[in-house]
């Protein structure tokens, strides 16, 4: 038996809505580290967007828990290396990658390299059976990535070491890990709760890190600022945040399935806003990430009178964020 990655057919209108949402402005914080980047370094921007996040948005967040269930002390635990991978790390590289020359729709389709992974171990981590149109569907967004990626670097434009295209690769494996450490809890944490979590850890690394490099002091710059508000509104609360709650709702592989959307995206944003190359090839490898995203998602529906499948019945998956199920 199978279970489909791909979208529920049923999914509401709501849930196709949080979609677009998340991947619109995910998108946007690969933009946001290119354009915080022109006027500091990398560790300047991720502290001045994580510390006002920790010191006060994370109380708030727990403010707004504090009625739910406690967990068990090692539930924090597992919180906070989710938070270290999926945020600090998994950012790090990124901005990292953009501030050595990586375009940022490169560094995009890289990251977008997430399903792939996931699926290739969602077998033997989770116990999730992958689809062969699933498996066609993620070869063909590999290949897009390739392509993509492959055109960049050969570009007379590029500025970036050959080496470079390793670190967002290297950012994309910590988020897969950060997916499995948090889907293999025995019990779920309330998300606003997880997400404080998350910020405040990320909040500490960033400003130890800052103090270590000597690059505390932010630049007397309106783009700095402007830019540390954008990362703090759409990639951290519209991003990041429906991450979590689609991964809630649809499911891990199903939510990382939209990542093959966020390249075009992102892609997009950096022609229009910062004259990156886009050539044949560069539309190649995307039209192959759409391409790839059609036979992810698409599901095929039950033959009439034929019975659900039992997973389904049950209204849970076995791939289900808390560990234990995930109703759609």
């Amino acid at each position: 038996m199978t279970i489909p990655i791909g979208l529920p057919a049923r999914g509401s209108l709501l849930t196709a809505g949080l979609g677009l949402t998340f991947v619109l402005c995910w998108s946007s914080g690969f933009i946001g580290a290119k354009f915080g980047g022109a006027d500091a370094s990398v560790f300047t921007l991720l502290l001045w967007r994580f510390l006002p996040l920790g010191l006060i948005v994370a109380p708030l967040l727990l403010a707004l828990t504090r009625s739910a269930a406690r967990p068990a002390p090692g539930e924090y635990l597992r919180q906070v290396v989710v938070g270290l991978l999926s945020q600090s790390s998994y950012v790090l590289t990124a901005y990292a990658a953009i501030a050595l020359g990586v375009s940022t729709g490169t560094t995009a389709l890289v990251d977008g390299l997430q399903p792939l992974v996931i699926a290739a171990l969602a077998g033997p981590i989770l116990g999730v059976v992958v689809g062969r149109r699933q498996w066609l569907g993620l070869l063909v967004g590999l290949a897009g990535v390739v392509v993509v990626a492959v055109a960049d670097a050969g570009d007379p434009s590029t500025t970036a070491p050959s080496w470079a295209y390793l670190i967002p690769f290297a950012g994309m494996l910590c988020m897969v890990a950060a997916t499995f450490v948090d889907r293999r809890a025995e019990r779920s944490m309330p998300p606003l709760r997880a997400l404080a979590i998350h910020l405040m850890a990320s909040a500490v690394v960033f400003a130890v890190l800052a103090v270590a490099t000597g690059t505390v002091v932010p630049p007397a710059s309106v783009r700095f600022w402007l830019a540390v508000g954008w990362l703090i509104v759409l990639p951290t609360f519209g991003g990041y945040a429906l991450y979590w709650l689609l991964l809630r709702r649809i499911g891990v592989t199903r939510v990382n399935a939209l990542m093959f959307l966020v390249p075009p995206v992102t892609t997009g944003w950096g022609v229009a806003l910062y004259g990156e190359p886009f050539t044949v090839f560069t539309g190649v490898g995307l039209l192959l990430t759409v391409v790839a995203t059609g036979l992810v998602n698409l599901r095929r529906e039950p033959a009439a009178g034929s019975p659900p499948r039992p997973l389904e019945a049950a209204g849970c998956a076995p791939s289900a964020p808390d560990g234990i199920r995930t109703h759609t």
